[in-house]
C-alpha cells in the first residue's frame, strides 16, 4: 500500500526534517536549535527538544506551538545557534530576507535547512538560498523539497545586507506603508477598495476591522465616516502591525479630529474581547493555495457574538464564497449591496 499522502503544512514539515529522519544529518542536539516560521506538527514532535527556539509571526500558528509547550519568542541580535531551521514564505523578498534573517543567527560550521512546497517555488527558493550560503544539498517527499548547507565564513556581506533590507515597510502606490508578504503587499486590494467605496458615512461609535492588513480599510473609515470614535484593529500577522499603526496615525493626523485606535495581534477566530457598534472585514479564506471558506465563516460568527444590539457588519466577498447561511442564520437583516469585478458587498445587521 502506497504512504498516505501528508497536508500541505504536514507535507512541507515533513520534508523539512527528513534529512534527520533518513540519516543524512545527525538528529540536531549539540547547541541550540532555532526554529524561523516554525509550525507544530508530527515529525517537529518526533525531534524537538526543550531548548529550542521558535519563530512564529502570524498568531494562529505562535499559540498552537505555544499549546504544545514550545518556546516560543524572537531570536535576540547577535544570538547564535548550532542549527536553523526555516519554513520560508512564498513572497520572494520575504523568502530572502528570512534567509538573510537566518544567515544572522549561525556561526560558521552550523546547520542551515529549509523546505519549500514545489509549487511554491522550491527551484528559484533553492537557487537563491545557494547564493548566500554556498553549496547546497537537497532531498524532496511530499512535492516539496528541503535544501541545506552548512554556514561558512564566505556569507556575501553585501548580499546579506541587501536581502536584510528585503523586509522593511514601504510606501505604496496610494501612499500606505506596507511590507512584502503581506495581503495586497504592494497594492490597494480591488475588494477592499469596493468595500470602502460603499462604507456608509453614518458608521459610528466604536468599530473594529477583522483581518486589518496594513490597515487600508481603517484608515478608509476615518476618512469617510466622521462619527466613528474609535476603531480597533485585529490582525493574526504581527508583521502588519506597525505599518498599521503608521497607516492609522497618519489617518487620524488628516482628518483633524481625535479618533482612539488600538492595534490587536489577535486570532479572529478565537473571538474578540469588546462589543462594538459596527464592524468591518474583508476576511481571509484560504491558507496558501487551498481555499478554506470556514475561515470566512469564522469571522462572521466572530463579527456576530462582538456587535452591539443593531449593529452593523459591512462584509466583502468573492461573489463565489458560500457565507449567505451563515449570516442569515446570525443576523437579523442581511442584504447584498454592490456586486462588482467578482466580489460582493454585504451588510448584515444584529438583532
Amino acid at each position: 500500500m502506497a504512504p498516505p499522502i501528508a497536508t500541505a503544512p504536514e507535507a512541507q514539515l515533513d520534508a523539512l526534517f527528513l534529512p534527520f529522519a533518513s540519516g543524512e544529518l545527525p538528529s540536531p542536539g549539540d547547541g541550540r536549535t532555532l526554529f524561523l516560521r516554525a509550525r507544530d506538527g508530527a515529525s517537529l514532535r518526533a525531534f524537538a527538544r526543550a531548548d529550542w527556539l521558535f519563530e512564529q509571526s502570524f498568531r494562529p500558528f505562535a499559540d498552537e506551538l505555544r499549546r504544545a509547550g514550545r518556546a516560543v519568542g524572537e531570536a535576540a541580535e547577535g544570538e547564535r545557534f548550532a542549527t536553523v531551521l526555516l519554513l520560508p514564505p512564498r513572497q520572494r523578498d520575504e523568502a530572502r530576507a528570512s534567509f538573510a534573517r537566518a544567515a544572522g543567527h549561525v556561526d560558521p560550521g552550523a546547520i542551515v535547512l529549509a523546505a519549500v512546497p514545489n509549487a511554491e517555488g522550491a527551484k528559484s527558493a533553492e537557487a537563491d538560498f545557494a547564493r548566500l550560503f554556498g553549496p547546497v544539498r537537497s532531498l524532496s517527499k511530499h512535492k516539496c523539497r528541503v535544501f541545506w548547507a552548512t554556514a561558512g565564513t564566505a556569507i556575501d556581506t553585501a548580499l546579506l545586507e541587501e536581502w536584510s533590507a528585503l523586509d522593511a515597510p514601504r510606501r505604496i502606490p496610494g501612499g500606505y506603508l506596507s511590507r512584502p508578504g503581506l495581503f495586497a503587499w504592494d497594492h490597494i486590494d480591488t475588494a477592499s477598495a469596493l468595500l470602502a467605496v460603499h462604507l456608509p458615512t453614518d458608521l459610528h461609535g466604536r468599530v473594529a476591522d477583522l483581518g486589518a492588513g496594513y490597515g487600508y480599510l481603517a484608515a478608509q473609515l476615518v476618512a469617510r465616516c466622521p462619527a466613528v470614535a474609535s476603531i480597533d484593529l485585529y490582525e493574526a500577522e504581527a508583521r502588519a502591525l506597525d505599518p498599521a499603526r503608521t497607516n492609522l496615525a497618519e489617518a487620524v493626523a488628516a482628518s483633524g479630529r481625535a479618533v482612539d485606535v488600538d492595534v490587536h495581534w489577535h486570532d479572529v477566530t478565537a473571538g474578540l474581547p469588546r462589543r462594538y457598534d459596527a464592524i468591518v472585514s474583508n476576511p481571509p479564506f484560504h491558507q496558501g493555495r487551498a481555499d478554506l471558506p470556514e475561515l470566512g465563516r469564522a469571522f462572521i460568527e466572530a463579527a456576530a457574538d462582538a456587535l452591539l444590539p443593531r449593529g452593523r457588519l459591512w462584509l466583502v466577498a468573492n461573489r463565489h464564497l458560500p457565507y449567505e447561511a451563515t449570516l442569515a442564520s446570525r443576523f437579523a437583516q442581511v442584504r447584498t449591496v454592490a456586486m462588482q469585478d467578482g466580489f460582493k458587498v454585504i451588510e448584515a445587521v444584529r438583532a
